[in-house]
C-alpha cells in the first residue's frame, strides 16, 4: 500500500487538534489556510528533490500561512501517513529562511510506545532538505521506533520538497 500523502483537513483525534497545533506553530499570530494545485512538472520535481525512497502522490498542498501584523512568519504543513499499520499525522513548520521551525505529532495511532520522542523531533529544527537529512545521514534511528523514525524523516523530506517547489512565502531568505 502506498503511502498516503494528505495536507487537506484531516480529522484529528490524537494528541491535538489542528487548531492547537497552529496555535503551537504561531501563537498570537492570524492564520491564513492556502491551497495549491500543483501541475505536471511541479510534481515531477517534488519527488526529485524528496529523493526515491519518498512518495508524492497528491498534487493538491493545503499549507497554513501564519501572518504577524499582516507579513508571513512561516508556514504549517499536515503531513498524513502510515507508519506500520496505522496513521500518524505531523505539522511540519518551515520558517522564511526555508527552514524546519518545528515538528509535531498531531496524531499518533501505532502502540505509544513506538512514538517518536520530543527530544529526537527536535533533531529536525534548522535542516533543510539536503542527503544529510535521512537515517543514513544525520538523523539517529530510536531503538523500537525505526518504522516512526523512518516515517517522520520521510515526511520532513516530503514536505521541505514540496515547499521548495511551490515557495509560498517566495524565496528563503
Amino acid at each position: 500500500m502506498a503511502t498516503a500523502f494528505a495536507l487537506a483537513t484531516v480529522p484529528l483525534t490524537g494528541q491535538l487538534s489542528q487548531d492547537q497545533a497552529l496555535a503551537l506553530a504561531f501563537p498570537s499570530a492570524a492564520i491564513e489556510r492556502r491551497t495549491t494545485y500543483l501541475n505536471d512538472d511541479q510534481l515531477e520535481e517534488a519527488r526529485r528533490l524528496a529523493g526515491s525512497r519518498v512518495e508524492i502522490e497528491s498534487t493538491i498542498l493545503v499549507h497554513y500561512v501564519g501572518l504577524q501584523d499582516g507579513a508571513p512568519i512561516g508556514v504549517a504543513y499536515f503531513d498524513a501517513h502510515r507508519v506500520r499499520t496505522l496513521q500518524e499525522v505531523l505539522m511540519i513548520v518551515v520558517g522564511l529562511d526555508g527552514r524546519v521551525d518545528r515538528v509535531e505529532t498531531v496524531s499518533f495511532r501505532e502502540p505509544p510506545d513506538y512514538e517518536a520522542p520530543r527530544r529526537w523531533l527536535e533533531l529536525f529544527q534548522g535542516r533543510t532538505l539536503t542527503s544529510d537529512l535521512s537515517m543514513r545521514g544525520d538523523i539517529p534511528n530510536v531503538t523500537g521506533a525505526t518504522l516512526t523514525t523512518n516515517a517522520v524523516t520521510t515526511s520532513v523530506r516530503r514536505v521541505l520538497a514540496l515547499h521548495n517547489v511551490v515557495q509560498p512565502l517566495g524565496k528563503p531568505r
